[in-house]
């Protein structure tokens, strides 16, 4: 895996986001569109391979954390606009949730 400096990780802007609606995205058996809130930053579409490790009625109103500051990707047709940082261990997802008081757009360090 290439290694990056800690200049360029410097420049990675994680937020607080909160998602507002989520719904599958048409023939995508991995994929659910999301609407996030973030705060100062606006509200964003993010595409994230979620479905089957997650409900898309259990993500609704989660926080989650966002990096903010990539460059959209058009992924099956559609365009993502931020990236949630999520886990996988032995077969299950889990997205980054944090555990104490914030809200959209805080930013995570």
């Amino acid at each position: 895996m290439e290694k990056i400096s800690i200049e360029v990780f410097k420049k990675v802007n994680l937020v607080v986001g909160k998602i507002i609606t989520c719904e599958e995205v048409p023939n995508s058996n991995k994929l659910y569109r999301m609407q996030v809130d973030l705060g100062s930053y606006g509200k964003r579409q993010i595409l994230a391979g979620l479905k089957g490790f997650y409900d898309q009625k259990e993500l609704e109103g989660k926080k989650i954390v966002v990096v903010e500051n990539i460059e959209p990707a058009k992924i099956a047709g559609q365009v993502s606009e931020g990236m949630l940082l999520a886990v996988e261990s032995n077969g299950s997802a889990y997205v980054l949730e944090p555990f104490f008081k914030c809200s959209p757009g805080d930013k995570v360090y």
